[in-house]
């Protein structure tokens, strides 16, 4: 309301008030030097006694200071990826202060800053004139009064918990009232016997406002002019303590503001920010007065035109394009580690990562981040027609957890408005888990079948023990410890090149990522098992948060046997954790993105913390690295192998494709990187096998990427040998064979089958046995379990050879022609009377299948010459015997 208009009621009141205000100023230059003095007047007394008894005591609290987190060098230097507030401040000691700031502030604010005891009563009573005459409202408020109202309005807003209690505090302790004034007076005077002058100074400057969001004289030196508060020249510290007096009209960042002064010619020539250079002059005049500057620092200061030079914080993780998804990771992790979970409406993390000054220091390993991110660009574009087209990486180091690598082919934003421009942006992470920032997860394919091949080991079965992998319609009952037998009549998986199957060993099944070899191999183990093993070396269930086999939103599914196959929905990072586990010797440890942090005071904070447990013994461990070096050296790995410049480093991987090749995987490692590499549908069912890129079918591109991040691991974390396996996980036991001779063909593949053998139907023979029945059998006695038994059908035209050793020779071929066989004799020398004129050997031998009017050949014992080389003859130079 100007004055012009003011009614005369509105004069009267106001006179009032300012008599009032008078009054009361009266008695606090009375209660400022002696607080006890009685005082004669009721008014006096009453007005006395109402000061004191108002609270003295103020605690400043902490003040919010933003937080920023770092990516680190390899030679350790820190490189600040982002920063986070709600206040954007940096505390800094008066002596990091230039005394320009500190000249500028006293004698723009307070010039009799260091004389009076908190309460500056000709300001108060000049600002109280102003606004009850003149309607010009004026603070009048020292810097020690300021300082109150500032720590007054951060304490409350640090215990709000909305917006709406934030700017409720705001309004409570700004609004212009006698009561706010008194209380602030009376908090001042208490806070000038407690604190020292530079100490209330140092306050006021780290908690002042400099418009919008930046508080404090460093962040605003640096926001505003690019600089430090230590190095900041005159007209740069008069023109920001300017923009304290009235922060939104005065500050810099808006060159078109009218309240600032844009519309302002002199001399017919624009002035920017003519508003807050009249106040900056106006401040460097009063420098000049109080003897601060000279009257050549004076002319100089104030002919120098206002030129800030803004500098925008790198504020949110979108101001970190190569580091945004694993910077929002962080912040995840940050308010995961202190969110409360009594306080549901209250988000600690939040609050401790905007308004905590902390300094994060991360995992993330630059060079192998930069390797991802060109990988990723340069193969899976960020969108693309007619495909949602999602693609991620993550490394994790093993034995550690710590995240290396975490990038996806997507702009980061978690702007709305932003994120309905284009589906090239996006706040969702894939890389990670729902509660970490990310999705509900994607199907790993064929990754997932190292989980069987583990529990297969774990179990007591070795990676040369083969299982019946054909193909078949009705795969029967599967057992499941947790939750009762499961039943899948009508599942039909097939192999992924149409192979129908055969006699396959574990290593076969993972070199070659046979579908129905893994579906035959969980066939004679616990699908509980396999969970269990899959759980367990993830450290982490299925992305959505809900258990294997078990979704968030459907809690009574149950883990099936398809899912051996990779049907769960997993996050990439969990499977880089999984691979970081086998190539560890089994021991899994939960993924940790931060290694350190410190509060604004620069102490140590607990950062959170990896937990390693074993998950597979380091045997089983080994068993499954021997089989997946087998798949990056002559499997379905061998495509990224074989365009890796650092083929020295033993690596072990296995790959992945979705039905219908909606999405695809590439996950390996070394024995210290585990890199997961992802290429998929983010919503829709397109084949990536019929898409195609400027850099080629969308299905292989995972092939390009991989290697490129590995062989960046590989040169700064060289790997090592795996160890090798004990010999039970490499070679099968040797069990008894079913002797199936004269059993239908049926009868005999099931006795196999049930004793854990396959076979094959290798033809007829000739045998004793009846026609149609099985003739011959190769093994016989013992095989290795899991071993392939060769089965022959009987032509049923043979008979079996009579045992004729021991006979004489002429009873031997009597026995034998009657058996329907011609004979064939021959005779051999022999030392032994007892052989002399007897069969000492056979061909065909006893028992041994031969057709009727076959030739069998017998070898008779003669009596030897007794020279030679004969054992113990004189030949030889044994003594003659005696007599």
């Amino acid at each position: 309301m100007s004055a012009q208009k003011r009614t005369k009621s509105d004069v009267g009141a106001g006179i009032l008030g300012f008599v009032g205000m008078s009054a009361l100023a009266g008695v606090l230059v009375t209660a400022a030097v002696t607080p006890a003095l009685a005082v004669t007047g009721m008014a006096a007394n009453n007005s006395i006694t109402m000061f004191e008894n108002l609270p003295g005591y103020l605690e400043p609290g902490e003040l919010a200071q933003k937080s920023t987190i770092y990516a680190v060098k390899s030679d350790g230097t820190p490189s600040a990826m982002a920063s986070f507030y709600d206040e954007n401040r940096e505390e800094v000691p008066l002596e990091y202060v230039s005394q320009y700031l500190k000249d500028a502030a006293i004698a723009g604010e307070d010039p009799r800053f260091y004389d009076h005891g908190g309460v500056d009563i000709a300001g108060t009573v000049r600002g109280a004139l102003n606004t009850v005459v003149a309607g010009d409202t004026q603070g009048g408020s020292s810097i020690t009064q300021q300082y109150v109202k500032n720590v007054l309005v951060n304490n409350d807003m640090a215990k709000a918990k909305t917006e709406e209690e934030r700017i409720a505090a705001w309004e409570q302790h700004t609004e212009t009232t006698v009561d706010r004034k008194l209380k602030e007076m009376r908090y001042a005077i208490t806070l000038e016997k407690q604190a020292s002058k530079d100490e209330i100074l140092q306050g006021y400057l780290n908690i002042a406002a400099f418009g919008g969001t930046v508080y404090g004289v460093q962040t605003a030196a640096q926001y505003y002019f690019k600089t430090n508060a230590k190095d900041i020249t005159l007209p740069q510290a008069a023109s920001l303590i300017a923009i304290v007096n009235n922060p939104e009209k005065f500050r810099l960042d808006y060159p078109e503001s009218e309240t600032n002064g844009a519309a302002t010619v002199v001399d017919g020539e624009t002035v920017p920010y003519a508003a807050n250079k009249d106040r900056r002059d106006y401040i460097i005049g009063e420098m000049l007065k109080e003897k601060k500057i000279t009257q050549e620092e004076h002319d100089a200061a104030v002919a120098t035109p206002v030129v800030p030079v803004i500098t925008e914080p790198a504020t949110g993780c979108q101001a970190a394009p190569v580091y945004a998804f694993f910077c929002d990771y962080v912040t995840w992790e940050i308010k995961n580690k202190f969110d409360k979970p009594e306080t549901e409406d209250v988000d600690e993390g939040a609050k401790m990562l905007k308004q905590g000054g902390l300094d994060i220091y991360t995992t993330i390993d630059m060079d192998l981040q930069n390797a991802a991110t060109s990988a990723l660009n340069e193969n899976v574009p960020k969108s693309a027609e007619g495909v949602d087209i999602g693609g991620s990486v993550v490394s994790v180091q093993v034995g550690t957890g710590r995240i290396l690598a975490m990038a996806q082919n997507k702009d980061y934003s978690s702007d709305p408005t932003v994120l309905e421009t284009g589906n090239n942006y996006s706040a969702v992470n894939y890389n990670a888990r729902h509660n970490y920032g990310g999705s509900s997860g994607f199907q790993p394919g064929s990754t997932f079948k190292v989980f069987t091949l583990g529990e297969w080991l774990n179990e007591g079965h070795s990676v040369n023990e083969g299982v019946d992998a054909r193909k078949r319609s009705n795969w029967g009952t599967f057992n499941d410890s947790c939750n009762g037998p499961v039943n899948v009549d009508g599942w039909d998986p097939r192999n992924d090149l149409g192979e129908q199957g055969g006699y396959w060993s574990a290593l076969q099944n993972t070199v070659n990522s046979y579908n129905t070899g893994f579906v035959a191999m969980a066939k004679q183990l616990d699908l509980c098992g396999i969970k269990k093993t899959a759980t367990a070396l993830m450290s982490d269930g299925r992305a959505d948060g809900g258990e294997l086999g078990t979704p968030a939103s459907e809690p009574s599914w149950t883990f099936q046997p398809s899912a051996v196959l990779g049907t769960e929905e997993v996050a990439p990072l969990a499977m880089a954790t999984a691979f970081a586990a086998i190539a560890g010797k089994g021991v899994s440890c939960t993924p940790i993105a931060i290694d350190k942090i410190t509060n604004a005071k620069g102490e140590p904070i607990e950062a959170p913390k990896s937990e390693c447990k074993q998950a597979v013994t380091a045997e089983v461990a080994a068993g499954m690295d021997h089989a997946m070096q087998r798949v990056m050296t002559s499997g379905t790995g061998s495509s990224s192998l074989y365009k890796m410049d650092t083929q020295g480093t033993p690596m072990i991987g296995k790959t992945g494709t979705t039905d219908n090749a909606e999405a695809t995987w590439m996950s390996g490692a070394s024995t210290r990187v585990a890199t997961v590499v992802g290429v998929y549908n983010v919503t829709g069912h397109v084949n990536l096998r019929e898409t195609y890129f400027d850099a080629g079918e969308a299905a292989v591109l995972r092939h390009n990427i991989w290697p490129r991040v590995m062989d960046v691991a590989n040169s700064k974390y060289p790997g090592e040998s795996f160890p090798e396996p004990p010999q039970n996980l490499l070679f099968a036991p040797q069990v008894s064979v079913p002797d199936v001779l004269g059993l239908s063909p049926e009868a005999a593949q099931k006795a196999l089958e049930d004793a854990g053998f396959g076979w094959t139907m290798d033809g007829d023979v000739d045998s004793a046995q009846p026609q149609g029945t099985i003739g011959a059998q190769n093994p016989s006695g013992t095989a290795s379990r899991g071993a392939v038994i060769s089965l022959k059908i009987s032509r049923g035209n043979g008979a079996s050879v009579p045992d004729v050793t021991g006979q004489p020779a002429d009873q031997a071929e009597a026995a034998l022609t009657a058996a329907g066989f011609r004979v064939d004799r021959r005779e051999e020398d022999t030392i032994d009377p007892a052989q002399v004129g007897v069969v000492i050997s056979q061909s065909p031998g006893a028992g041994e299948n031969a057709k009727r009017g076959d030739k069998v050949t017998i070898t008779i014992g003669r009596l030897g010459n007794g020279g030679g080389n004969g054992d113990g003859g004189p030949g030889d130079g044994a003594a003659p015997e005696a007599g």
